[in-house]
């Protein structure tokens, strides 16, 4: 009896320990949330999103196996009411990082709090638009990676596509702060290089089509930036481009995957992945972005859209990175 008495001791003695040692492991393991607000939906601000969460994600399951991370997306659909509510919405949220996908976002975000961590993506120059004080040394609690592509390269991409003596054409929105900034560059490299250039601006998805129509048999060839307007009417540009023979460079890959001929730039899916990078340092190596520089993509890709270009009667043999 006395033996089974000590066997019984031995196994229950065997249960704490075991539920200690659960609850041990239990209490190791970190829960993380991150606040991410989008400014309206299309094919390069999603993929820079996608690349965000598995950048962070596989640095966490390479590193940090021990810390989940909770994401709360809110998309505000281009409108500016969404965007100050839903910025609101997610810093009352407590989240332990937030994180902005394109200028009007992060814009967003940095109105609601001073204190939160912020990174940010698909931003052309922070500075400009009034997230940091310099994209070297940010001195705020924002930081991110820039989408500022090879303006000059994409035009020069351009012009070796066009054909006839009529100037390039680039259509825009003057109200997308990034978009003015690139326009700018392209204005300043066609002077250096002696391109002429038509350029107008569409400020809402019915005013593209019209513009456009307006470009039709003015221009040579069309340039668009990385704007959010353009890229949203992207498959209506391309269709009116192809019936009218008209070669189209993007600023991103996604724009000309969804209408355009091509371009010679980032890939937002690596750009995002760098971004998530820069928030697992946060999130776990606890960096405050105050004092982490300003990222720009790594690499860079020609890419063609071969049906669009043969549909304009150009081979892709023709396009050659610039």
């Amino acid at each position: 009896m006395l033996f089974g008495l000590l066997i019984s001791s031995i196994a229950l003695l065997g249960l704490v320990l075991a539920g200690c040692s659960s609850h041990s492991s239990s209490s190791n393991s970190k829960s993380l949330s991150v606040g991410i607000l989008q400014v309206v939906q299309h094919g390069s601000l999603d993929e820079a999103r996608q690349g965000f969460k598995a950048g962070l994600n596989q640095q966490l399951k390479a590193h940090d196996k021990s810390t989940k991370v909770t994401y709360h997306y809110l998309n505000a659909q281009g409108d500016q009411a969404n965007l100050n509510t839903m910025s609101q919405q997610l810093v009352q949220q407590k989240n332990d990082l937030l994180v902005g996908i394109a200028t009007p976002a992060a814009q967003a975000l940095a109105k609601k709090t001073t204190t939160t961590p912020t990174l940010v993506t698909a931003v052309t120059d922070l500075k400009s638009a009034g997230l940091v004080k310099s994209n070297q040394q940010p001195n705020t609690n924002v930081s991110g990676t820039s989408d500022l592509t090879p303006v000059g390269l994409q035009l020069k991409l351009l012009a070796s596509m066009s054909k006839g003596n009529k100037p390039l054409g680039i259509m825009y929105n003057s109200s997308e702060e990034n978009s003015v900034l690139q326009v700018n560059l392209a204005k300043a490299y066609a002077k250096k290089h002696n391109l002429k250039l038509k350029v107008v601006s569409a400020t809402s998805t019915n005013d593209v089509t019209s513009v456009l129509a307006g470009l039709t048999g003015k221009v040579s060839g069309l340039y668009l930036p990385t704007d959010n307007l353009m890229a949203s009417a992207m498959k209506t540009i391309g269709q009116k481009a192809k019936t009218a023979k008209l070669p189209v460079v993007t600023g991103s890959i996604e724009m000309a995957e969804d209408g355009g001929t091509a371009t010679y730039g980032i890939n937002y899916y690596d750009l995002g992945k760098q971004t998530g990078k820069m928030a697992y340092d946060v999130l776990v190596n606890h960096k405050k972005p105050q004092s982490m520089a300003v990222e720009t993509s790594k690499k860079l890709h020609l890419y063609v859209n071969k049906a669009n270009a043969k549909s304009i009667g150009l081979a892709t043999n023709q396009i050659k990175q610039p």
